[in-house]
């Protein structure tokens, strides 16, 4: 039997999966979909991935990072001149607007960890990040309260199918930026 030499065999995995999750959800994520998908023969799977919560780890581990990444790219929170809920909401945008089926697919996983113990501390990642980005600019209660907030948002825009409304973002960002501490 000759193999392939296919370094970039995982990383279609992962792309595969993440698009399966997209078209069908998590209920249609099983390891034979997703090799259908990524064009790999069903060993293949097993081979990288020997179960699916070690899939759905990776698959949400890359989505965390192409949000930390489009926040830096942003510039965010580096100007400490810089209009925090301004940058808050016009980040949210990017992301509610420019990449909406990304979010969903994002807040599919996290949803899967409520079931699925495995995938908890990855989901949980992405927020541990914003938080400590947040703490560079506010308390840390403020900026839990920050990331709850874009978490609710989110939601709403995505489960309502709303416009999503930078002025209103705005202004619930500050409000909660500029609230008395106790």
């Amino acid at each position: 039997m000759v193999r392939r030499y296919d370094p970039e065999r995982r990383q279609r995995i992962i792309a595969a999966a993440i698009r399966v999750v997209g078209a069908k959800g998590i209920a249609g994520l099983s390891h034979r979909s997703v090799a259908a998908e990524a064009d790999v023969p069903l060993g293949s799977m097993t081979y990288h991935f020997k179960t699916l919560d070690e899939l759905m780890i990776a698959a949400l581990r890359q989505a965390n990072e192409a949000y930390a990444k489009s926040a830096d790219d942003r510039g965010l929170l580096r100007d400490p001149d810089a209009d925090l809920a301004e940058e808050l909401a016009a980040l949210l945008g990017e992301w509610l607007v420019g990449r909406r089926q990304s979010v969903e697919l994002e807040y599919e996983l996290y949803l899967a960890a409520l079931r699925r113990p495995a995938l908890r501390p990855v989901a949980a990642e992405w927020c541990e990040g914003l938080m400590a980005l947040l703490r560079q600019h506010t308390d840390a209660a403020t900026a839990r309260g920050i990331s709850a907030l874009m978490d609710g948002i989110c939601l709403q825009v995505l489960l309502h199918g709303d416009a999503y409304d930078p002025v209103y973002a705005r202004e619930m960002f500050a409000r909660l930026i500029d609230a008395p501490r106790g």
